[in-house]
């Protein structure tokens, strides 16, 4: 670790996160990082490796070592560098600010507009639905000589010339910010902590294959080279330039449809609907629409065959699981996003279930570093930064359960709903590394657990709105949630013989430094332009989802003639008497159960057919996309060993590499061509997308 690298790594963070919204929001490119392995962190990475650090070499020799700084960055160097920005990838968009500043402001805008939100009794309007929302959540907008909402949403730019900095109304966002920014630096420091302690574990006693980190390990220079002997190996040339070339075909095709053919990516197998109506029942269409994405064909190949066929055939599984139940009269997604429904719960249970099986194959290793952590001795060598690490997670999570107390929500809501947020995350964590599938969006939700055991008798609107809420905030849009960063971030660095502890800590740092460069900016283009309308998930749907469930969860508690009791019961009478949901809770127990079969039975059968993964991913907009291409890359995996041998699999290997190695550089290329067609125009770019975001 040196100062260069840290410099490079904090300044790589403080750019992603200042172009990422506008990127994204105003060019309406391809997500800059949209998933777990972000374009704005590899493609940039491949860009460095080809060209400046085969430059640093050349100047070195030519000015011997009078410049140390110009010599090649090793790999050490860039681990860090790399970790520092896969850490500030959670800031910029999807798992934060994409959606903060509308979840703050714009209920305030539809409580305007939506009746339901608002009611009356005998003497007159008594309230709305957002009075059930603590004012630490809420912004200033009774201020003199200025209205933050309609300027949020319509936005103060007049003519082309934009908007003064001091025009934002900052003042009004000094509250509401004051709560949350902390509160996800509090939770961002605890997954750091969590991901250093478990580290240990999963990479050298249980061996989990890291495929991205593999991907990124390949990428980097041995020692005392500039280059890694990847780029030299023919395969890898042919993966890389094919993907380019397949990308740029298709992306001029989008600008100059009468001149070019576009390569099929998409394929309709709907004849083959017919086959299986029950399949279509349970909502399989979807399935039918294969979608190539290279970068998760080249993972599948890297992976262990029960994991690749897990991953692939899970959904499948699932929509026939689907169909039969809704033969029945059980749909399995029936319900609103925060209403308990069959098809979340039963992943939250296979989530669970993997929480637990966690805890039992490492139980030794994790008794032990609890022992360390309180001081005392222990059997087996506990790294320093992994005791370090679970202080610093039991920590960060008490100040996270303080900080929930601290606006409204009981204790005892406020540990389950930080136990179930933890679980989510740690489990995300062991997906990638794991499977490598850098796309996972679960849209599990703690609130929504909690909802369906207890039910909303028991908890009562406000504690509800404040849950519901946090999960808005941090939750509602996983596809950028940090513990999957982190933990491959610390692998890589652990890899090139790097400290592990240093780079948690400056992880962090990056973490702060993005908030302080996104936040100003965001909030700056919103009132410069206005809310993003064309983003209807965070302008639209977002911003009324707690409200909606809120104003459902009043109107059925008035008419039981409960509400009062609801509003009024606090602590463990909360416990007392739960009504929770049939059938999610139900599901919720059959997916924990098929998980822990599905380990054990890993544990006890070498021949045992699929990994207990299946449990998590087989649900969801994610499953659908990516079941395919791992079933692709499975049959090329076993068709390469079958006729080939292993030799043939290493061989392979680089071809799969370039793949992955195509996506990057052309998703980086494109991104690059549309902010210079718009800075010559002014006009916004064709959309392309290379990856899942």
């Amino acid at each position: 670790m040196t100062k260069r690298s840290i410099l490079l790594g904090l300044f790589c963070a403080a750019a992603i996160c200042g172009f990422t919204y506008f990127n994204d929001a105003i060019l309406r490119q391809s997500l800059f990082v949209g998933n777990h392995m972000p374009i704005a962190v590899y493609g940039p990475l491949l860009v460095f490796l080809l060209t400046v650090n085969p430059l640093l070499a050349f100047l070195t020799r030519k000015m011997g070592t009078a410049w140390k700084w110009l010599k090649p960055l090793s790999a050490a160097e860039l681990s860090v560098v790399i970790a520092l920005s896969l850490a500030s990838c959670c800031v910029p968009y999807s798992s934060l600010l994409r959606l903060l500043s509308n979840l703050v402001i714009l209920p305030h805008h539809y409580v305007r507009t939506e009746a339901s939100w608002r009611w009356a009794d005998a003497d007159g309007p008594s309230g709305s639905v957002l009075d059930y929302l603590p004012s630490e959540m809420k912004p200033t907008l009774d201020m003199p000589g200025t209205d933050p909402l309609d300027g949020f949403v319509q936005g103060l730019r007049v003519g082309d010339a934009g908007i003064g900095v001091s025009d934002v109304p900052w003042t009004a966002w000094i509250r509401p910010l004051g709560f949350w920014l902390p509160l996800f630096v509090v939770l961002s420091i605890a997954l750091v902590g969590l991901a250093l302690a478990v580290h240990k574990q999963w990479s050298d006693h249980e061996h989990l294959p890291y495929p991205v980190v593999k991907f990124t390990a390949a990428l980097l220079p041995r020692a005392g080279e500039a280059c890694s002997p990847i780029f030299k190996n023919r395969l890898f040339w042919v993966g890389t330039i094919g993907v380019v070339l397949f990308h740029t075909n298709n992306y001029l095709y989008e600008w100059y449809p009468e001149y070019l053919i576009r390569i099929p990516r998409i394929f309709n197998f709907t004849p083959l609907a017919r086959l299986s109506p029950t399949f279509l029942k349970g909502g399989g269409w979807s399935l039918f629409f294969p979608k190539i994405y290279f970068s998760f064909i080249a993972i599948a190949f890297l992976l262990a065959t029960d994991v690749s066929l897990a991953v692939g055939l899970g959904p499948f599984i699932f929509r026939y699981i689907g169909g039969i139940m809704v033969g029945y009269g059980i749909p399995m997604g029936s319900g609103t996003r925060f209403a308990p429904r069959i098809d979340r719960g039963i992943v939250f249970g296979g989530y669970v279930g993997m929480f637990l099986s966690i805890l039992y194959t490492g139980r030794h290793y994790y008794l032990n570093l609890v022992r360390r952590c309180l001081g005392r001795k222990s059997g087996d060598e506990i790294p320093e930064g992994a005791v370090w690490g679970l202080r610093v997670f039991v920590v960060g999570m008490l100040v996270f359960v303080i900080d929930l107390c601290l606006v409204g929500l009981d204790w005892q809501l406020a540990v389950l709903y930080a136990g179930f947020t933890i679980v989510i995350c740690l489990v995300m964590g062991r997906i990638i590394a794991e499977t490598g599938l850098f796309f996972i969006a679960p849209y599990l939700y703690p609130c929504v657990l909690i909802y369906s055991i207890l039910g909303d008798r028991a908890i009562g609107p406000q504690a509800l709105m404040i849950m519901f809420m946090i999960t808005c905030a941090f939750l509602i849009d996983p596809r950028e949630t940090l513990m999957p960063y982190v933990v491959n971030g610390v692998k890589l660095v652990d890899d090139c013989e790097g400290k592990t502890g240093r780079t948690a800590i400056l992880s962090v740092l990056a973490i702060i430094l993005g908030l302080c460069v996104a936040t100003p900016l965001t909030l700056y283009f919103q009132y410069d332009r206005g809310v993003n309308w064309n983003d209807g998930w965070a302008s639209r749907m977002v911003p009324k989802f707690s409200a909606e469930e809120i104003v459902r969860v009043r109107q059925r508690l008035m008419a039981q003639d409960v509400l009062e009791e609801s509003e009024t019961t606090t602590g463990w009478a909360r416990f007392a008497a739960p009504t929770p949901d049939r059938r999610s809770t139900i599901a919720f127990l059959a997916g924990l159960g098929g998980v822990i079969v599905f380990a054990l039975g890993r544990l006890r059968f070498a021949k045992w057919p699929l990994h207990p993964v299946i449990f998590l991913v087989w649900g969801g907009w994610a499953g659908y996309q990516t079941a395919w291409p791992f079933l692709i890359g499975c049959g090329l995996k076993l068709a390469t060993t079958k006729y080939g041998g292993i030799a043939a699999y290493q061989r392979v290997k680089p071809l799969m590499f370039g793949l992955i190695a195509g996506d990057m550089l052309s998703g980086l290329g494109i991104t690059i061509f549309g902010l210079i067609y718009h800075m010559v125009t002014g006009e916004l770019p064709t959309p392309y997308r290379v990856l899942l975001g």
